[in-house]
């Protein structure tokens, strides 16, 4: 098993009673871990190199993928045309067409929105609604706002929708399965 120390632990090891100890200690917040081996068959010590992300629950691009997996997560009625869409001043995290037939253009930040990605959504809008010739809306989606970004939101006519990446992380560990008649069922509405 690994067990991630961040940088600044401190570490001792030790020898008593036939016994191997390591102990490692965190300041902030106060933590400590210590392992007690009582048989060693090898000591190995290497150079690891970890370029992985350290994320407790769901990424941006996982977010994104569980919205366009269950659509509903965003909004029932919620269609996903395509995502990554490339406009103008960037990439659409996911575009597509809500219960009313108008299009939304959804920006997904993992932690909580600020005003930084609601004029970057605003932009995105600006720039499908040059393209279309229908009602365009914008959705951001996050786990909640900074101070005062509900009011930005309002000021340029988008949207917000609150969605927990734990939410989103449990949706891709276990998708929903249908049944073959729930299928149909909801094929024929």
């Amino acid at each position: 098993p690994v067990n991630w120390q961040p940088p600044g632990c401190l570490f001792s090891v030790s020898a008593t009673n036939n016994a191997l100890q390591i102990r490692a200690i965190r300041r902030k917040p106060a933590e400590s871990v210590k392992i007690s081996f009582d048989n060693v068959y090898q000591v190995s010590v290497l150079s690891l190199v970890d370029k992985g992300e350290f994320s407790l629950y769901a990424s941006e691009e996982d977010m994104q993928r569980a919205i366009l997996l269950k659509p509903s997560l965003l909004e029932e009625g919620f269609k996903p045309i395509t995502y990554e869409k490339r406009v103008e001043p960037g990439f659409v995290d996911i575009y597509g067409i809500d219960k009313n037939g108008r299009f939304v253009v959804v920006e997904i930040k993992r932690k909580p929105a600020g005003r930084k990605a609601a004029l970057q959504l605003a932009k995105y809008v600006d720039s499908v609604r040059s393209m279309v010739n229908r009602e365009v809306r914008g959705v951001l989606v996050a786990p909640n706002m900074a101070r005062g970004v509900q009011r930005l939101l309002a000021t340029l006519g988008l949207d917000f929708k609150a969605l927990d990446p734990k939410k989103c992380a449990s949706i891709l560990i276990k998708p929903e399965v249908k049944r073959l008649v729930d299928f149909f069922e909801d094929k024929g509405k």
